[in-house]
C-alpha cells in the first residue's frame, strides 16, 4: 500500500501548523518550507478544512491553524480524509465487477482486510503532536524561527502611530 502525495503533504501541513501554533500559518510559507506549489497545498486545504482538521482565517493577516489540538489529530484522521480508496485488491472495490468464484469465501480478502485494519489501528496510535515532538528542531528545520522577526516588524509597521 502506498499513500498519496496529497496525504503526505496534508500531514506535513498539519505538522507545520502544530509547530507554528502561536501564529497563523500562511500557505506561501508552508509551500516554501516543503518546496511544493501553493496551488497544490490549497487543494489539500479544502478537505482538511471540511473535516475540521484545520481552520482558515481570511483577510490580509489571515492564514491557517489547526482545527483542534495537535494531540487530538491522529494520522488515521488525516488518511481517511485524504485517501480516495483503500482497495488493496480488486475484490475490495464496491463496483461488483469482480469475476472470481471465491469472492465470498476467499482467504486473501480476509487476510488483506485484517492487514488494512491493523494499518488503521497503528495510524490511530500516532498524532500530529507525536510527529512534531519527535523533531525538537522542527521550527528551525521548517524556517519558522526565521519568520518571527519579519512578522514582528510587519506588525509594527502596520500599527498606527500613537
Amino acid at each position: 500500500m502506498r499513500l498519496t502525495k496529497q496525504t503526505n503533504y496534508a500531514v506535513r501541513m498539519l505538522m507545520y501548523c502544530a509547530a507554528n501554533s502561536d501564529q497563523l500559518s500562511r500557505i506561501p510559507e508552508i509551500a516554501k518550507a516543503y518546496g511544493v506549489s501553493e496551488l497544490f497545498l490549497f487543494k489539500i486545504l479544502q478537505p482538511l478544512n471540511k473535516a475540521g482538521l484545520v481552520e482558515t482565517v481570511r483577510g490580509r493577516n489571515g492564514g491557517v491553524r489547526l482545527g483542534r489540538p495537535a494531540e487530538k489529530i491522529t494520522l488515521f484522521d488525516v488518511v481517511k480524509v485524504t485517501e480516495d480508496s483503500f482497495a488493496m485488491a480488486e475484490c475490495f472495490e464496491d463496483d461488483g465487477d469482480v469475476e472470481c468464484p471465491l469472492i465470498d469465501s476467499c482467504g486473501l480478502n480476509s487476510a488483506l482486510r485484517k492487514a488494512l485494519n491493523a494499518f488503521f489501528d497503528v495510524l490511530s496510535e500516532y498524532t500530529i503532536d507525536d510527529l512534531v515532538k519527535a523533531r525538537p528542531q522542527i521550527n528551525f528545520l521548517l524556517g519558522i524561527d526565521d519568520l518571527q522577526p519579519r512578522r514582528v516588524a510587519a506588525a509594527r509597521a502596520a500599527a498606527p502611530a500613537a
